[in-house]
């Protein structure tokens, strides 16, 4: 890489899937789907140790934190006696305790996550264990004007605390800065005093340590590093993985390059957390021939623990935060960290190869959080860009009509997508009124997306 210090990882194919019953489980809308999360999907066959995991110490508090953070973006849930889908406390529950037993003991949420259940989710998993066993981060996730007075903030946050079951928040974030520039971030911290507020809160204890989560716009992340003499940040989080390492740019002109944000952490000594280590799901599911040279290389891992070595490879790296669903999942990243065994040059130089390849294959940067819904118009907007993705990561994009497989893939990329986006949620409906785009972490021009898309659909349609 051209950068020098780096790291990666999801299972074989072909492995038999583990944990049935937790494997079945369903995702709130809110929570998202696994399709598009950490996925493993492989067996777990080795002892999985339960006093190796590696810990970071953050500078300002020096707390011992687990290089493996549990995010609680995505919750497996069951039906409720209504026959609505509901977070299953009990799976929830269960990772949980199989995290802190393995010596996971960072935990991260956000009054945004999971239609609004996820604190109140891990609160009453965490609130079980002696409170020592566990370091919890959540976000002031005040998007909407309505949220962004002084007092609705301050309102969420307490909120925070309550459904937590904490009386001290260990990392607190702002949430989603850089997206809609500067004038977002003093609309939603700097001149309603909400900043300010999180500060007298640090200092009176309340909040152990004071972050920003980064996306977007790198004038608002300059900016915020530029005040760290004011402000003296704790931690940030960014998103990290062995593509947008060097390549983010190279996929969306509006998006930073993961080196040049460590690099400026690193020069003020300010740890980062990582999100997107597997950059929405899509560096656990590559290509077939990509696949191989994993395997080649390393029978018996996974894909993805090659994307968690990456992400945990860098020494001002905290924590590589994993939305983990599904026990294979918890157990693969546990392995991984367990300790951390960090890339050679070899390694590192192949993942560059492999990051090439990965922006040659013209994606949506889609992550799948859904910040762009609900839509006015009722599209399936996530659904409809991952699905075009995975035909395209899996090698099952239709070509030219004078192709060989043209017919049967113009039958499966059409029946695929009737089945996964209602008809009357699919792109044909996109009105193009912009409402989702100042939500959109990774800065996609989501209507002009709908629009070549629904193009793409009805070319295949009428061939």
């Amino acid at each position: 890489m051209k950068n020098k210090d780096i790291d990666r990882r999801d299972f074989l194919k072909g492995m038999a899937v583990v944990g049935a019953t937790v494997a079945a489980a369903k995702i709130l809308p809110g929570c998202s789907t696994e399709k598009s999360s950490d996925v493993s999907g492989g067996v777990v066959e080795e002892e999985i140790p339960t006093d190796k995991m590696e810990y970071r110490t953050t500078p300002t508090t020096g707390d011992k934190v687990s290089l493996l953070g549990y995010g609680f973006m995505r919750l497996p849930t069951k039906k409720d006696e209504n026959g609505e889908e509901v977070i299953d406390q009990e799976q929830v529950n269960k990772l949980t305790d199989y995290a802190i037993e393995h010596g996971v003991n960072y935990f991260d949420t956000s009054p945004a996550y999971c239609r609004g259940h996820s604190e109140d989710a891990l609160g009453k998993a965490l609130s079980r264990h002696p409170r020592d066993k566990y370091l919890v981060a959540t976000k002031l996730s005040n998007f909407s004007p309505d949220q962004q007075t002084r007092e609705k903030s301050i309102e969420m946050y307490n909120n925070s605390r309550k459904y937590l079951q904490v009386d001290v928040i260990d990392y607190m974030l702002l949430h989603g800065v850089g997206m809609g520039g500067l004038d977002n971030l003093r609309a939603r911290y700097l001149d309603n005093g909400v900043l300010d507020f999180l500060m007298e809160e640090r200092k009176a204890g309340r909040i152990r340590n004071l972050g920003f989560s980064f996306h977007g716009d790198v004038e608002v992340f300059d900016y915020l590093l530029s005040k760290n003499d004011e402000y003296h940040w704790d931690f940030v989080q960014i998103q990290l993985n062995y593509v947008d390492w060097n390549y983010a740019k190279e996929q969306n002109p509006r998006n930073v390059n993961a080196a040049y944000l460590q690099s400026e952490l690193d020069k003020k000594g300010i740890p980062s957390i990582i999100m997107e280590p597997l950059l929405g799901g899509r560096l656990s599911k590559v290509h077939d021939h990509v696949a191989r040279k994993f395997m080649e290389h390393s029978p018996g891992k996974s894909i993805a623990s090659w994307a968690f070595r990456f992400a945990g490879h860098f020494d001002g790296v905290l924590t590589v935060l994993s939305g983990m669903t599904y026990m294979e999942h918890l157990q693969d990243n546990i392995k991984t960290y367990s300790p951390l065994n960090k890339l050679t040059q070899e390694e590192l130089d192949m993942l560059e190869k492999i990051a090439l390849e990965m922006i040659s294959y013209k994606t949506i940067p889609c992550n799948d959080c859904k910040y762009c819904m609900p839509c006015p118009y009722g599209l399936d907007i996530p659904s409809i860009l991952v699905h075009y993705n995975k035909s395209i990561n899996e090698g099952f994009m239709p070509g030219k009509p004078e192709d060989e497989e043209y017919n049967s893939l113009r039958k499966r990329y059409l029946i695929g997508y009737d089945r996964v986006v209602d008809r009357e949620r699919q792109a044909d409906r996109c009105v193009g009124c912009g409402v989702c785009m100042p939500h959109c972490p990774q800065n996609i021009r989501i209507p002009e997306m709908m629009r070549m898309i629904d193009r793409f659909v009805n070319n295949l349609r009428d061939s």
